[in-house]
């Protein structure tokens, strides 16, 4: 079965509420599997508009990052990010 991935792009001017944001999510991915590949608060752009952080979780499959995304925990650390950041996310499929 192929990996799920969510890959995200973080803009915020506000890194403190981000930290935050960040300590909350961590366990919330564990829970679910997930391993956090990369975070680049500074990612060499080559194409496209995408700027901020940037980051890339690795879950076991596509079904396993939906509920991560959709949990109550993922939900209530959302909250936080969302206050604070404009965020662009995709959740993809592994090859």
């Amino acid at each position: 079965m192929p990996k799920g991935y969510i890959v995200a792009s973080i803009r915020s001017n506000d890194m403190e509420t981000i930290g935050r944001f960040a300590a909350a999510a961590g366990p919330v991915i564990a829970e679910y599997g997930g391993r956090v590949l990369a975070r680049d608060p500074q990612p060499e752009v080559r194409e496209g508009a995408d700027t901020g952080i940037a980051v890339l979780v690795e879950f076991d499959d596509v079904a396993t990052a939906r509920r991560f995304y959709e949990s109550a925990g993922y939900t209530a650390a959302k909250a936080i990010r969302e206050a604070v950041a404009e965020t662009d996310l995709r959740i993809v499929t592994g090859l």
